[in-house]
């Protein structure tokens, strides 16, 4: 991986990812002890709230264990894998109450950092989505905490704790996920080249020829720039939210040569 927004992400955790990934967890627990109704339904979920919190639990165990360097199997990174291993993995474990999810949650984020700051930049680990150097395994941890933290508040009616410096921790995990997570239906055929600039810093390139998909510096001659507000790029991402309510609300301004490409490019990938 090269550079998002002019800086290395390679080898040291980002600055600040560390403060994001504890006060993210925190924020979460928070949510959770502030007499939150257990039973409550999730919007756009099968889960309850309790289920979603045993989910952030045992998923920020399992990044832990990996981060740790201990073997842990969870699907073959396709969605439809990973759902499997979801459910298998809340059927095995029955706590739904909030305190005890809101402890494990803060203290498996704590478990994973130091264990990725121990470890330093080895080789690359083995996760749900593929191999992964600990900087991107620590920024796979906080974007998913933000997005299942993003439905808890939701759920709960409550503020969400995603912005833009947290956006842009997300980043190298994003940018290593993407060309695993390609839809390839919709890719094959096509030839383009995409700028992806978030409001306020953070940019790169995405070249799609024939069903494969690269993620790199931006290209000097790109096809469709998509300028998009941080916090709406996380969630249309992370399947939260829909390009045409992105669009009516003016989070998604797009230029080029070719901007009809732009209404394509969400739908090029499928959200683990």
């Amino acid at each position: 991986m090269e550079s998002v927004a002019g800086q290395d992400v390679r080898g040291a955790l980002p600055q600040g990812l560390d403060v994001a990934i504890r006060d993210t967890a925190q924020e979460i627990a928070a949510l959770l002890r502030q007499g939150a109704d257990m039973a409550r339904p999730v919007p756009g979920s099968q889960w309850s709230v309790g289920q979603a919190a045993a989910h952030l639990a045992l998923a920020n165990e399992l990044m832990a264990d990996i981060a740790a360097g201990r073997e842990r199997s969870y699907g073959d990174g396709t969605p439809q894998s990973l759902a499997a291993a979801n459910a298998q993995s809340l059927a095995e474990f029955g706590e739904r109450r909030a305190e005890p999810l809101a402890a494990m949650i803060v203290a498996q984020a704590d478990a994973c950092l130091t264990a990725l700051t121990e470890r330093g930049a080895p080789e690359p680990v083995v996760t749900p989505l593929g191999p992964m150097d600990l900087d991107v395994l620590g920024s796979y941890l906080l974007t998913h905490m933000l997005g299942h933290g993003y439905d808890l508040a939701r759920a709960l009616g409550r503020a969400h704790m995603i912005d833009r410096v947290r956006v842009g921790l997300t980043l190298p995990f994003m940018i290593t996920a993407m060309p695993r997570v390609t839809d390839i239906a919709r890719t094959a055929h096509l030839r383009a080249s995409y700028t992806i600039r978030l409001w306020g810093g953070g940019q790169f390139g995405v070249a799609v020829a024939d069903g494969a998909v690269s993620v790199g510096p931006p290209p000097k001659r790109p096809d469709c720039t998509i300028l998009i507000e941080p916090v709406t790029f996380l969630l249309m991402a992370l399947g939260r939210c829909g390009q045409a309510s992105a669009l009516a609300r003016g989070r998604i301004l797009v230029r080029g040569r070719k901007p009809w490409l732009a209404p394509r490019f969400p739908a090029l990938f499928t959200a683990p």
